[in-house]
């Protein structure tokens, strides 16, 4: 037996035990005096009844009481059987003969003569003859009702053998219960402990960082409590493998920045170095400058996304396509310069009216073009409108000379660059993606990048105005 075996068995058997000792005190002192006083009472309501009838009418009504009521009841005159209130013995002997008459024979039975003064008085008579061997009483009631004499008899047996067998018998059943008691003990603790232990094999693994799941089926609160264990272990993994990603990608932050950093501050060094030996050929100050230009830029990026990350949402009504149009003329010189084909596909005659933070917008769109001018592999840009379910989904695609999976899941992290080399020409921070990303979750819209044919979509999606703000007259501008 294990433990919760013996704690049920020890419990299940002090609880038949008690009930068994509880049995047996209740037929020993209660049971005889309540059998009692339940005839008592019986007695009690048919006498009752008898007073408030004259004696005609009980005589006529004698065998429908004896049969409501379970008793014995006989009658006689009380001036004929006493003699005049005297002659005690004559009393008796017609008494015990009209129980006679009953089948009624009475091994101890007298009616004192106290008892008659009472009856003569028309006085209640109540008496409990014991029967001795034949181990009964007999509960008497004595009414003169009209000078007719009723006697109402019932037998009360005596109930100590009978309660000593019913004791008896108890004690069987209670060390039969026992019995059955360990057998229930060790199978409702089977039941039990199985899942328990599995329960407490999945909290241990957990303790250990061995996120594991056990199969309950119990279909009860076990099976409940094991679920709710097996989903606390999912989430804690999936924490822990994101807290992890997120420890991973700190380490690479942190590597990146170094990398970054690194260089200008070599040259930063180097050219003062120079400038201090009297090497300066008149371009080192605009090489220190330059270096330091980007390193404060670098920094004022890394301001920007931690900022944006607080920084509270301005919803406002803005046309998204003229929107698009002023950062796209940012980019115009470097699109003549570089000899890229940029196209814009626009929707005919629909509505481009947008709800959303306009500042935050035009930085991702920034930060979109800025990508796309800068990673083109076949010199051409794309950005297309175009609406959906009450939306306005932009995306801007160019070409790119083939994506890793790893590549898609890792654009959107800080300063992760595709061009391992870190050609400053090519490669830029890896700012731009990480920035725009935090602003389209904290603006809540919908966002993605996907590999199509060598080329590389960044779409998102903006609620318009008609479809879902035009109805809100309170939060929109005047005009």
């Amino acid at each position: 037996m294990n433990k919760l075996s013996r704690k049920l068995f020890w419990r299940l058997s002090l609880l038949v035990c008690f009930v068994f000792v509880l049995s047996f005190l209740v037929n020993e002192y209660f049971l005889p005096k309540y059998m009692l006083y339940q005839k008592k009472m019986n007695l009690a309501a048919l006498t009752g009844e008898m007073l408030q009838k004259d004696a005609v009418a009980l005589v006529l009504d004698k065998n429908r009481l004896e049969q409501e009521y379970q008793v014995t009841i006989v009658s006689l005159d009380f001036n004929a059987a006493a003699g005049g209130n005297a002659n005690v013995n004559a009393f008796n002997d017609a008494v015990r003969t009209q129980l006679n008459k009953e089948g009624i024979t009475l091994a101890k039975f007298w009616i004192t003569g106290d008892s008659l003064d009472k009856l003569s008085r028309h006085e209640p008579v109540y008496k409990i003859y014991d029967q001795g061997k034949l181990e009964t009483s007999y509960l008497v009631t004595l009414l003169n009702i009209g000078q007719t004499v009723f006697l109402v008899g019932d037998f009360v047996a005596h109930s100590e053998k009978s309660l000593q067998a019913v004791n008896r018998f108890n004690l069987y059943i209670a060390v039969g219960a026992l019995l059955l008691t360990i057998g229930l003990s060790w199978l409702i603790a089977r039941q039990i402990v199985r899942p328990l232990t599995a329960m407490q094999k999945t909290a241990e693994a957990i303790s250990n960082l061995d996120f594991q799941t056990s199969d309950v089926r119990t279909g009860d609160e076990i099976e409940l409590l094991s679920r709710s264990i097996d989903e606390m272990s999912l989430k804690l993994k999936e924490a822990r493998e994101e807290l992890q990603r997120q420890n991973d990608n700190l380490q690479t932050f942190i590597s990146d920045i170094s990398h970054e950093l690194k260089t200008p501050i070599a040259l930063i060094k180097a050219y003062s170095s120079g400038i201090r030996d009297g090497m300066d050929d008149g371009t080192f100050l605009g090489v220190i400058h330059k270096q330091a230009d980007e390193m404060a830029g670098l920094v004022d990026r890394l301001l920007e996304l931690a900022r944006m990350k607080n920084d509270p949402n301005r919803p406002e009504a803005f046309d998204f396509q003229l929107l698009f149009g002023k950062v796209a003329a940012k980019y115009a010189i470097e699109i003549r310069r570089n000899r890229l084909a940029f196209e814009v596909e626009t929707p005919e005659g629909g509505s481009s009216r947008v709800w959303s933070d306009s500042q935050k917008v035009e930085t991702v769109l920034d930060n979109f073009m800025s990508n796309a001018v800068k990673y083109t592999a076949d010199g051409r840009i794309k950005a297309s409108f175009e609406e959906r379910g009450g939306r306005l989904t932009f995306s801007v695609r160019n070409g790119t000379d083939g994506l890793l999976p790893e590549d898609i899941d890792n654009l959107w992290q800080p300063f992760y660059v595709r061009e391992r080399s870190r050609n400053k020409r090519l490669s830029g921070t890896g700012l731009g993606l990480s920035i725009a990303s935090t602003l389209l979750q904290k603006l809540g819209v919908p966002f993605s990048a996907v590999a199509q044919e060598e080329e590389i979509v960044f779409t998102f999606s903006l609620p318009l105005v008609s479809s879902e703000i035009q109805s809100d007259k309170k939060t929109l501008p005047p005009g």
